[in-house]
């Protein structure tokens, strides 16, 4: 058996689901991906991304060897798939600057461009 790290991209089988989170088991671990670690976005609902008997992977967050327990993660990867990282787009140091700043060039130049075409 092969000792699981940090980081490492593993497959598991969705055995229960609560509010909180989903429990997973691999073959020598159980695990629980928290609420938290399932999407960047508002989770309303763990049974919208998984459901019991589902075959995913996650990320591992956290290995816990004596009590064989893993906290894992499944926001950064293709977990349906294949266990592929996914790109994120960087944000900006400008956040809304330039929406600010252009808003109202990009408004006149689209009303130039629609009467113009009247």
């Amino acid at each position: 058996m092969e000792k699981i790290k940090e980081k490492d991209i593993v497959k598991v089988t969705v055995t229960g689901v609560q509010k909180y989170g989903a429990f997973v088991n691999t073959e020598n671990y159980e695990g629980l991906i928290h609420i938290s670690e399932i999407s960047y976005g508002f989770v309303k609902n763990v049974n919208d991304y998984l459901k019991v008997g589902d075959n995913i992977f996650a990320e591992v967050v956290e290995v816990d060897d004596k009590e064989n327990h893993l906290k894992l993660s499944i926001k950064d990867i293709d977990y349906k798939r294949d266990g592929s990282k996914l790109k994120r787009m960087a944000e900006t140091k400008n956040g809304f600057k330039p929406l600010k700043d252009n808003l109202d060039i990009w408004i006149n130049e689209k009303i130039k461009e629609l009467t113009d075409k009247m």
